[in-house]
């Protein structure tokens, strides 16, 4: 009985030291003079260790190459926000290519919900990024975007 009450009393401190933290990034994505429009881009919450990465929310620029992201998670110590790019800017090989950038701690707020939001800047992807990787299956492409449809509209 002492024992059960032992794992209980650990189980319910662990999980009260679990604290809500969330993050975001917006920018503007181009492909030399031209918005990299529909361009597949991901947050995620890296993890070391046998915790899994999380993936806190997806999306794809806009028309114009705009973005933003954002997402949280509960972890017991300070959250690892990455941010990824998977695109064709300047490239012909097979795949996409992936580029991550880390996003500085100093914008992981607590709460589910950001109170900061990193502003990465507008970002020419015919950069060559050191630790530039492919992937070769990242998802489908949407077929439209709601401003797009919103502009056919009108």
């Amino acid at each position: 009985m002492k024992l059960l009450l032992l794992i209980l009393l650990s189980l319910l401190s662990v999980a009260l030291a679990m604290r809500d933290q969330s993050i975001a990034v917006q920018g503007q994505l181009l492909c030399g003079s031209k918005p990299a429009a529909n361009v597949r881009i991901k947050l995620w919450e890296e993890d070391s260790g046998p915790d899994p990465d999380d993936l806190l929310e997806a999306g794809y620029t806009d028309s114009d190459g705009k973005f933003h992201l954002s997402g949280g998670e509960a972890e017991l110590t300070p959250i690892d926000p990455i941010f990824k790019v998977y695109h064709d800017c300047d490239d012909i090989l097979p795949g996409h290519r992936k580029v991550k950038f880390l996003i500085p701690k100093s914008y992981i707020t607590q709460g589910k919900i950001p109170k900061k939001t990193f502003d990465l800047g507008i970002l020419n992807l015919e950069t060559i990024f050191p630790k530039e990787e492919r992937e070769l299956i990242v998802s489908r492409k949407r077929r439209h975007h709601p401003k797009d449809i919103m502009e056919e509209e009108y």
